[in-house]
């Protein structure tokens, strides 16, 4: 019988049921690790709420946590379909630093090959962000921005000490402003890559398990 301690489970937290669907593979698990799929529902105050609950519950209170789902893009030339790595989130409430963002970058490219990678803070807001905020935002030096991730992380690491990344999928950019983000009109790309990336989520928390050298 192995001694070997079990592997730490994996939180992914998307705010919408059409990201959760993208993710719905993640509902089986992989590789043998124990991998729950979270709907936090939108804004940073449900997740707040949402990922707290779940990190309380003993199973989980050492899960490695990834925030991911859709996001505007803040940089000119953004595309929907492109894929932002989080460095590190940030809202008013404080910074969170992101874990393995370079082995992200690498699964992710190797998952979707062709699509653009953008690394860069990521900043939460409390509504969608248009016109002049999106300037002044990415003036800061932010270069997409969502209403989940930063609040997640930072829910996450108050838990407890733990890995934690975000990776989003630009569905709404400069040059492509979409009415409504997170509808499936104008995003299809942005689910369809969405739908291809768990392999990589899975690769990123197997290397967080790896002996450090």
């Amino acid at each position: 019988m192995s001694t070997r301690p079990a592997p730490a489970p994996l939180l992914i937290a998307c705010a919408l049921g059409i990201e959760q669907l993208a993710l719905r593979a993640g509902e089986c698990g992989g590789a043998g690790v124990p991998v729950t799929v979270l709907r936090t529902g939108m804004g940073p105050a449900a997740a707040e709420r949402s990922v707290t609950r779940m990190l309380a519950d003993v199973a989980l209170r050492d899960a490695a946590v990834l925030a991911t789902g859709f996001c505007a893009g803040l940089a000119p030339g953004m595309h929907p379909g492109d894929l932002v790595v989080a460095e590190e989130t940030r809202d008013p409430h404080g910074t969170t630093a992101c874990v393995g963002t370079e082995r992200l970058v690498k699964e992710l490219v190797r998952a979707v090959p062709g699509r653009t990678v953008h690394t860069g803070p990521l900043t939460g807001s409390d509504h969608v962000v248009r016109g002049q905020e999106r300037s002044d935002l990415f003036a800061t030096g932010a270069i997409a921005v969502d209403m989940e991730s930063a609040a997640t992380l930072l829910s996450a690491v108050r838990a407890g000490e733990r890995p934690v990344a975000a990776v989003r999928v630009v569905v709404d950019a400069p040059e492509h402003e979409l009415v409504r983000i997170g509808t499936v009109r104008g995003g299809i790309s942005a689910f369809r890559v969405l739908r291809s990336v768990f392999p990589a989520y899975l690769e990123w928390h197997r290397s967080l398990l790896l002996p450090r050298r």
